[in-house]
């Protein structure tokens, strides 16, 4: 049996980077690790593909060669996914669809033959089962959640490394909050569960066999859901398994609370972790209380931020506006939040309510609820009819956009963040993308961009005041550029 598995395409937005990704020679950020993790529970002896059309384009030779193709997608990737299907019918193959876009939108894919949903631990096999018995059905679901002891290693070998910037390894599935516009307790469920820390270190063992030396992303939805197995067993085992290795710096997904855990950030910072993404979503406190950000409220979010920076942590931030409880202040109070917290990195996108969440069932039931989502966190588009003015919404989002990612004031944040900012021991060996970004930057920021005087006062600020954070001060640079021209602000 053949196998193809094909990942749709990326749109170009925020988290794409793909204006950043120019610089350092390089094609996406991550790889499709659902894809390479479910080649790995397919029978041996099948032959296995994987196209990713994010680095490479599909080809009809492929889709000839295919017995059956594999799709996996977010819902960022609707407009691909439909476009890969179509092409897949075209030649005749069998598709079989997994995956957060297709859970709950069986009827919007009609020509997908098998959807295998939820986890595929639990999935895939009665759909194996079926398939070689000769009866399988339209869809295979479940509400019961995977153990992830159970799950294999990804086949790394199924894809060209070189093109991606980052590698991922998922830690845990769970969450133990209850953020009611998010997707993954709806997916997921409460309870968080994990891989032991032997199959993470494998993990680990086989990408740094691939002579992998750049960052690894722990895909994880909440990284510290379970504190006490992060200290007692895995960060321990990170923090042994670095000893006599270089590079591989991690980032990850955690909650705002991991600020409060001094001993947990200490030792996050000594496994390698350099950067984290963290969901904020409003300054408000009745806008954390309308979402059920339990874990935001009654702190100094400004302090909490600072903290993990000063711990090594570079904070990456989503930011929400459009909540029932938002005024028109909502706008300058985000703008001076981000500001004042040094967030480099800030994704701001309006309100959208994904398929059951309790904020999709409420809307839906209020009558409130547009069928369209586009998946991206920060088109300006929304699927909810908001209780403020849907024109005063937009003109107030895009002018937080304006106001974030305009050269002087993005410089003048990266310089905040430069200054609170502790370098961490584990860093990235330098290579030569880095060295081509370097001059690259110099030539379109620093000749070319509207934002060459602040591209090189960053620079020279940087340099008089610590010189070994340039390259980090080039990269938040480059990352201004990505944000403008997304943004469409360049």
């Amino acid at each position: 049996m053949n196998i193809l598995m094909i990942y749709p395409k990326i749109p170009d937005t925020f988290w794409s980077f793909n204006h950043a990704l120019r610089f350092i020679r390089r094609k996406a950020s991550n790889p499709p690790l659902g894809l390479l993790t479910v080649a790995a529970m397919l029978p041996a002896e099948w032959k296995k593909r994987v196209v990713d059309l994010n680095v490479e384009s599909l080809n009809d030779s492929q889709l000839e060669w295919a017995d059956m193709a594999f799709v996996s997608a977010m819902s960022v990737q609707n407009q691909s996914a439909h476009e890969v299907i179509q092409r897949c019918k075209n030649h005749g193959l069998r598709v079989v669809a997994g995956g957060p876009l297709f859970t709950g939108m069986e009827d919007q894919f009609e020509q997908v033959d098998h959807f295998v949903l939820n986890e595929a631990e639990l999935t895939l096999p009665p759909f194996l089962r079926d398939l070689e018995a000769g009866n399988p059905q339209h869809v295979y679901s479940t509400e019961e959640f995977a153990d992830l002891k159970d799950t294999p290693a990804p086949l790394w070998e199924l894809i060209n490394t070189r093109h991606y910037e980052s590698l991922s390894i998922q830690f845990t599935r769970g969450c133990p909050f209850s953020c009611d516009f998010c997707n993954i307790t709806a997916m997921l469920g409460h309870q968080v569960r994990y891989k032991t820390a032997p199959q993470i270190l494998n993990e680990l063992d086989r990408i740094y066999a691939l002579g992998w030396r750049q960052s690894v992303f722990f895909v994880d939805d909440n990284f510290i859901g379970n504190k006490k197995y992060l200290k007692t067993e895995l960060l321990p085992a990170l923090i042994e398994w670095r000893k006599g290795k270089t590079g591989c710096a991690l980032t990850t997904e955690v909650s705002i609370n991991l600020s409060d855990d001094e001993e947990l950030m200490e030792m996050m910072s000594a496994a390698g972790f350099h950067s984290v993404f963290v969901g904020i979503e409003t300054p408000d406190e009745a806008g954390l209380e309308e979402c059920q950000k339990s874990q935001n409220r009654r702190r100094d979010l400004v302090e909490s931020v600072k903290r993990m920076q000063r711990h090594g942590l570079q904070v990456m931030g989503g930011f929400i506006v459009g909540f029932d409880s938002d005024t028109p202040s909502i706008f300058a109070r985000q703008v001076e939040f981000i500001q004042q917290s040094g967030i480099v990195t800030a994704m701001v996108g309006l309100l959208q309510a994904p398929f059951n969440t309790p904020l999709y069932k409420r809307l839906k039931d209020e009558g409130r609820l547009l069928e369209e989502m586009s998946g991206d966190n920060a088109d300006g588009t929304t699927n909810i009819v908001p209780r403020m003015d849907i024109d005063e919404l937009k003109e107030g989002y895009h002018q937080i956009l304006e106001d974030i990612y305009s050269p002087h004031p993005f410089y003048q944040r990266v310089r905040i963040f430069l200054q609170e900012y502790r370098l961490p021991k584990i860093q990235n060996p330098l290579q030569a993308q880095h060295i081509y970004a370097f001059f690259r930057s110099m030539f379109v920021l620093g000749v070319k961009g509207k934002e060459r005087l602040e591209y090189w006062r960053l620079l020279n600020w940087t340099f008089k005041r610590d010189p070994r954070k340039v390259p980090l001060a080039v990269t938040l640079a480059i990352y201004g550029y990505h944000f403008r021209t997304v943004s469409r602000l360049d």
